[in-house]
C-alpha cells in the first residue's frame, strides 16, 4: 500500500482513527519513509503537546519476591536474574526518591512495587507516604502496584495519588504467551477500578516480545478505546535469566515506527518512551521525541537508564522544552473519557 502519511495525520487530527491497512503500512514501511512518518506523527503531537516533554522518575519500592510469571520481567517467579530483592521500603526512602525526582526536573514521581497486588498494609503505608510527599513537593504521583480493587483505588485517590499505572503489555490474543498467573481481563478490570475512583490512567505496552503485527495493531486499538492519560511504550530488554532472554532486538527504525503508530492511534494521550529505549532505539533515541512527549530518567526497576542530565541535554538539543509544571496536561480536560 502506497501511503500518504500527511493525509493520515490530517485524518487523525479530524478525529478519525487509522484503519488496519494504514497501520500495517506504517509497520512495514521502508526505512526511506522514516522522516515522512515521524514528521506526520509530530504534527499530531505538536497540536496537543506543543514542544513540551514531561520527565518521569521511578522508584522500585519493593523488588523481586513476585508470585506472577510474566515472561519479560526479572522480578517474576520464573526469573533467575540476579537482582536485589527487598520488601516495601520505608517512608524515608520514598521521600528521598521524591526529592531526587524533584531535583531531576521531573513532573511525575512513579512508585512501583513488585507484587500480584498490594496488601492492606502496603496500601496504608504507601498512602501515608504519598500524603507526606504531596505536602513537601510539587509532584504528580503515579503508583504501579499490580492488580487493584475498587476499595484500594479509592484509598489511593484520597491519599493524593494522581495516576495509576497498569500496563496491558500486549494484545489480548498474545497475553497468554507471556503470562499465565493472571489474565488480560484482570488488567482491564484494574484500570476500570482506577478510573471509576477518579484516578488518571497510565497503561501501555512492551514491544518486541515475539508478538505479530496483528497483535501490535490490536493493542494500539485497545488503548485507543481505553483512552489512558498516559501510554508508556516499552521495548523488551531481554534480561538474562528471564524466559525472553534470547529474543532478538528490533531495529531502531522499527521501534520508531511503533512509537509513531501509537501516536496515530492515540493523538491526545501522553506517550512516553520507556523501558528498553536505550538498548533498542540506540543512537536514534532523540528522534522518538517527534511522536512521543514524555520520558523516564535515571533508570527503571532493575536496569539502568539514561541519566537525568543527558536526558535534559537530549531534549534541549532537539529544540524541545522540559514540562516541569504540567503545562501539557490540560489537553486531557477536553477529551472524553471512554472507559
Amino acid at each position: 500500500m502506497l501511503m500518504d502519511y500527511e493525509n493520515l495525520a490530517k485524518k487523525v487530527l479530524s478525529g478519525k482513527t487509522p484503519n488496519r491497512e494504514e497501520a500495517h503500512a506504517i509497520i512495514s514501511a521502508p526505512s526511506s519513509d522514516l522522516m515522512l512518518i515521524l514528521n506526520a506523527s509530530f504534527k499530531i503531537r505538536k497540536k496537543y503537546f506543543d514542544k513540551f516533554v514531561q520527565i518521569h522518575y521511578l522508584i522500585n519500592a519493593k523488588s523481586g519476591i513476585c508470585p506472577e510469571d510474566c515472561a519479560y520481567c526479572s522480578q517474576s517467579s520464573v526469573s533467575d536474574s540476579e537482582i536485589e530483592k527487598y520488601g516495601l521500603v520505608d517512608d524515608k526512602t520514598l521521600l528521598k526518591g521524591a526529592q531526587e525526582a524533584f531535583e531531576a526536573g521531573s513532573r511525575r514521581y512513579c512508585i512501583v512495587i513488585s507484587a500480584r497486588g498490594p496488601n492492606d498494609y502496603e496500601i496504608k503505608r504507601l498512602s501515608s507516604a504519598v500524603k507526606q510527599i504531596k505536602k513537601k513537593y510539587d509532584l504528580s504521583i503515579c503508583c504501579s502496584l499490580g492488580l487493584l480493587n475498587e476499595e484500594q483505588a479509592s484509598i489511593l485517590k484520597e491519599s493524593g495519588v494522581d495516576r495509576l499505572n497498569h500496563n496491558l503489555n500486549t494484545s489480548k490474543t498474545f497475553y497468554e504467551k507471556i503470562c499465565s498467573t493472571h489474565t488480560y481481563e484482570d488488567r482491564v478490570e484494574t484500570l476500570k477500578n482506577a478510573r471509576e475512583n477518579g484516578l488518571e490512567l497510565c497503561s501501555g505496552v512492551i514491544f518486541g516480545q515475539g508478538e505479530s503485527d496483528e497483535d501490535i495493531i490490536d493493542i494500539c486499538e485497545e488503548l485507543n478505546k481505553i483512552s489512558p492519560e498516559s501510554i508508556p511504550v516499552n521495548f523488551l530488554n531481554p534480561i538474562p535469566g528471564t524466559p525472553l532472554e534470547k529474543l532478538t532486538l528490533m531495529t531502531p527504525i522499527k521501534c520508531l515506527y511503533l512509537v509513531a503508530l501509537m501516536r496515530f492511534y492515540n493523538p491526545t494521550s501522553e506517550i512516553r518512551i520507556a523501558g528498553g529505549r536505550e538498548i533498542q532505539l540506540k543512537s536514534l533515541q532523540p528522534l522518538s521525541l517527534l511522536p512521543a512527549n514524555s520520558i523516564f530518567v535515571d533508570g527503571y526497576l532493575t536496569t539502568p537508564g539514561q541519566a537525568s542530565k543527558d536526558a535534559h541535554d537530549m531534549i534541549s538539543d532537539m529544540g524541545f522544552i522540559p514540562d516541569v509544571k504540567g503545562s501539557s496536561d490540560s489537553v486531557r480536560k477536553e477529551v472524553e473519557v471512554r472507559i
